[in-house]
């Protein structure tokens, strides 16, 4: 500690942040060589992070890119929270999850009527 500088675990940082619900599923992500420290993969949960350092980890399906700021005292509500970092993740397009019946995904009530009248006029 002769520099100074403010330092914290990155599992305990990840988990102050909110990225992670608890600090063990961090610690995991972190072991498995899931989260990069300034590009470099980070093997151990004990590595430290300060202000100026960029994480690079899988959030769900996006990447998400941050900037460390600040080191956080405790977990705190989501506005304290976002305090902590500075996000990079480049903007992406939602695509919807389930769309409706156009000829893909399931037919509603009123569609599978419409099909069944029409496979009954086949059969007569």
């Amino acid at each position: 500690m002769a520099d100074g500088a403010p330092k914290i675990r990155i599992d305990k940082w990840l988990w102050h942040a909110r990225f992670f619900k608890t600090r063990s599923l961090a610690a995991k992500q972190v072991s498995a060589g899931h989260v990069r420290l300034n590009g470099t993969k980070a093997l151990k949960p004990a590595q430290n992070v300060a202000p100026g350092d960029v994480l690079t980890f899988a959030q769900g399906k996006v990447i998400r890119v941050v900037r460390v700021e600040a080191i956080g005292e405790r977990r705190g509500p989501a506005p304290e929270a976002q305090a902590l970092y500075f996000d990079m993740t480049e903007k992406q397009e939602k695509i919807p999850s389930n769309p409706k019946f156009e000829g893909k995904g399931r037919p509603d009530k009123k569609a599978r009527r419409a099909l069944d009248l029409t496979r009954k006029q086949d059969t007569l």
